[in-house]
């Protein structure tokens, strides 16, 4: 089951702006739950790193409560800058725009991590969250990189 999910989720991937590549998985019980790390590089912000957390169920829980084909909404991220950051042509929108989903059900629930720019306070802001077809989801994360200070490259020009 859970090879079945992450080929899912792999394809699923493969058609989104940018990778996650997986670095740690921490067993949390007898039941084959576990707790999934992957590092994603934001594919227009270059030296910047996000960590996503994220819970997967294994087989005997899919077993004993069912709900077979999906993970739960919960995760967590951490950004942070790992080199020199360059930044591309990003949007500036209060909406921001999505730099990373997987599927974490058979069909209709999605993990989004999505990027939005502080002008104001020179930051970018990276939110986690799920996304479902009804019923949407409140569980949500959130971390920033200030960009003050640091000798950001901007390809396109500094936003006014």
């Amino acid at each position: 089951m859970r090879r079945a999910l992450s080929i899912l989720a792999t394809t699923v991937v493969l058609g989104s702006p940018a990778i996650a590549q997986q670095v740690g998985e921490v067993g949390v019980d007898w039941l084959g739950n576990d707790i999934i790390v992957e590092a994603i590089k934001d594919p227009k912000v270059e030296g910047v790193t996000c960590h996503v957390s994220y819970f997967d169920r294994g087989v005997i829980d899919r077993l004993q409560k069912g709900n077979w084909f999906e993970n739960p909404s919960d995760s967590a991220i951490s950004c942070q800058q790992t080199g020199p950051i360059s930044i591309g042509e990003i949007d500036l929108s209060q909406e921001g725009e999505e730099v990373f989903k997987q599927g974490i059900s058979l069909i209709w629930k999605e993990q989004v991590v999505n990027r939005i720019y502080d002008k104001k306070n020179e930051t970018l802001i990276y939110l986690a969250h799920s996304r479902q077809v009804q019923d949407g989801s409140a569980k949500m994360s959130m971390t920033t990189v200030p960009l003050y200070g640091q000798n950001v490259v901007w390809t396109k020009g500094k936003p006014q």
